[in-house]
């Protein structure tokens, strides 16, 4: 039987400063391929070469990668400033009705960092456009110099609700994790149950409710060393698990059901 297919949804990027391509970073890639099961394939997410009904019909599942540029705050409803950052409308014109369309669907996917935030607009929910500036917020960022493994170090707690999802899944109601964001969820979501924290109040882990598929985002970077590492490995397990449920016209969704 063939693995199932998770498209990675890639980020426009420069080669040589005057090159375009469409990236994915490799830990994204490995993190599918060795742990989650699954053969993965990069999305160019760019409405001008894909579009939503398309990608529903070729991927078992979706991994709404990290990026650099911000979700475009026109998405939902505030104006742009200096504070939010560069943008990638391309992007938004694919992932945020593709987000929408898999939660109905129940077809899997997992947001990750720029991904998380995703969720939360495509439900109907804000960001904050810098956590570091926010009253008693630590500084979330990525630390500006050291190699990668310095800039993906364990950096934080993360602490989830007791016998919720991410606690049932995880096996702790604590755990440790990175930190590689600048802005973070101001009010969630409609369905956005947001199911752990980090100890300065930052949402760090949602799902949607009641939706009949794998609908996780996490707002640390899981893909990094997601092979030995304690909280990385299930999430990806599960996400390959559940794409393959996917694959052979299944949609259980055990996690996502109240204990």
């Amino acid at each position: 039987m063939r693995r199932p297919v998770i498209g990675i949804i890639g980020n426009s990027a420069l080669l040589g400063d005057d090159y375009p391509a469409h990236a994915g970073g490799v830990m994204n890639s490995q993190a599918v391929a060795e742990v989650a099961g699954a053969m993965p394939l990069l999305i160019p997410a760019d409405p001008h070469y894909v579009d939503v009904a398309e990608l529903l019909e070729v991927f078992d599942g979706f991994l709404l990668t990290g990026g650099r540029p911000n979700v475009h705050p026109e998405e939902y409803g505030e104006t742009p400033t200096a504070a939010h950052g560069d943008f990638d409308r391309c992007r938004d014109a694919i992932v945020l009705p593709l987000v929408r369309a898999c939660v109905e669907r129940g077809q899997p996917f997992l947001g990750i960092c720029r991904g998380f935030q995703e969720v939360n607009v495509a439900m109907g929910g804000t960001l904050y456009p810098e956590i570091r500036d926010l009253p008693g917020r630590m500084n979330h960022r990525m630390p500006p110099e050291g190699t990668i493994d310095e800039k993906f170090a364990i950096r934080h707690a993360v602490h989830f609700t007791e016998g919720g999802v991410f606690h049932r899944l995880l096996g702790s109601q604590d755990v440790m994790t990175n930190t590689l964001h600048g802005q973070g969820i101001n009010r969630p979501g409609r369905r956005i149950n947001v199911d752990g924290w980090a100890d300065d109040g930052t949402p760090e882990a949602l799902y949607v409710e009641d939706a009949p598929g794998f609908a996780l985002a996490v707002q640390w970077h899981p893909e990094y060393n997601a092979a030995n590492d304690p909280v990385s490995r299930p999430l990806f397990t599960a996400f390959g698990q559940a794409a393959r449920a996917w694959a052979e016209g299944r949609c259980p969704a055990p996690l996502l059901k109240a204990v």
